[in-house]
C-alpha cells in the first residue's frame, strides 16, 4: 500500500474536497482522484461515493483513513528514528556479563538522563548473549574472553574492545611464598582440584592452556558461576580457581598473581554488522568506548 496514497485519503477525510486536497498537497485534482482510485484497487474496497457534484468517503474509506493516521504517524516516527541528524530516541536492549554491567553500563546510565534513549539490561554469559544477538532479541552484547585463549566472533558481528582486567589464581591461604611466573604458579597447584565457570568455558580454556605448558592436565571437579561461591569453595579447601585481581578475598583465600604470561580478561561490545548506524545504539556505543583500553 502506497503511503502517499494514504496521505491523500487522510487529507480528503479532513478537508472533504479533492480540490482542497490538491491545493494543499501541490498536485492536480486529477492526480488526487487517480491515486485514491488506485488505493481502492489495492485494498479491493470502494473508498468514495458521489454526493451531488462532490464525493465523500464510504464507511470503509473512513475506517481506512483512521488506520492511515496511525500508519503515517508510525512511518514518520520510523523516519525520525533513522535520521542520522535527529536526536537519538529508542530502547537499546543489552545482554552482558555481570562485571561489564557493573563496570560499563551502570555508570553510563546517568549520562543518558535527559536523552530519549533508554536501556533494557539482562545478565547473560557471552555464548548466551551472542545467541540472543544472532536472534535479534538484543541490540548489544557485552562479552569477554582471555588473551591466552581468544575466541573469534563470526562475520555476522562487529566487536569493539572495551577494557581488560588482570586475573589471578585463588588458592588456600598459607605461608607467604615468592611470586612465580604464571605457569610455575599453576604447576604448584597441579595436585589440587580445580574450580571453573559453570556457564562459560573461557577460564577453563585458560587453565587448560597454562597447565598444558606446565605438563599436566588439570583435574576439574567443581563448576560455579558466582565468584563468591568460587571463594567459598576455595576457603573450604575444595580446590583452586581463577579470580579477578582487586577482588576483596575472604579469610582462608589467597590470590596468587599470574604473570609472564599475564592472564588478562578482555571485555568487548558486540553488535550486528552494520547495526551501529542506528542512532540510539551509536550513542550508547560512543559512550561505552570512551574508556576502552583501560586495564585493571
Amino acid at each position: 500500500m502506497e503511503t502517499r496514497r494514504l496521505e491523500l485519503l487522510v487529507a480528503l477525510s479532513r478537508l472533504g474536497s479533492m480540490r482542497e486536497v490538491a491545493e494543499e498537497m501541490g498536485v492536480t485534482t486529477s492526480t488526487v482522484s487517480q491515486q485514491i482510485a488506485a488505493l481502492a484497487r489495492e485494498t479491493g474496497t470502494v473508498l468514495l461515493e458521489p454526493v451531488g457534484r462532490r464525493v465523500r468517503l464510504t464507511p470503509a474509506g473512513r475506517r481506512l483513513a483512521d488506520h492511515g493516521l496511525t500508519i503515517l504517524a508510525a512511518v514518520d516516527a520510523a523516519r525520525a528514528d533513522l535520521d542520522p541528524d535527529a536526536e537519538p530516541a529508542g530502547t537499546v536492549r543489552v545482554a552482558g556479563f555481570a562485571t561489564a554491567i557493573r563496570r560499563s553500563l551502570l555508570p553510563l546510565l546517568a549520562s543518558l538522563d535527559g536523552t530519549r534513549v533508554r536501556m533494557l539490561i539482562a545478565e547473560h554469559e557471552p555464548a548466551e548473549a551472542l545467541d540472543l544477538l544472532a536472534e535479534d532479541a538484543i541490540d548489544l552484547a557485552l562479552v569477554y574472553d582471555y588473551a591466552l585463549a581468544p575466541r573469534t566472533v563470526d562475520d555476522r558481528f562487529e566487536a569493539t574492545p572495551l577494557w581488560t582486567a588482570r586475573w589471578g589464581l585463588g588458592g588456600p591461604a598459607g605461608p607467604r611464598v615468592e611470586d612465580l611466573p604464571a605457569i610455575a604458579t599453576v604447576n604448584r597447584h597441579r595436585d589440587h582440584d580445580w574450580i571453573v565457570n559453570s556457564r562459560n568455558d573461557a577460564d577453563e580454556r585458560v587453565v587448560a592452556a597454562l597447565a598444558a605448558h606446565a605438563g599436566f592436565t588439570p583435574r576439574i571437579v567443581h563448576r560455579a558461576d558466582s565468584l563468591d561461591l568460587v571463594q567459598d569453595l576455595v576457603a573450604a579447601g575444595l580446590g583452586v580457581g581463577l579470580l579477578p585481581e582487586g577482588l576483596a578475598v575472604r579469610s582462608g583465600v589467597r590470590l596468587f598473581p599470574l604473570r609472564e604470561p599475564d592472564v588478562l580478561l578482555r571485555a568487548f561490545a558486540v553488535v550486528g554488522r552494520g547495526r551501529d548506524a542506528w542512532a540510539p545504539l551509536a550513542l550508547v556505543m560512543g559512550r561505552l568506548t570512551r574508556s576502552r583500553g583501560t586495564t585493571w
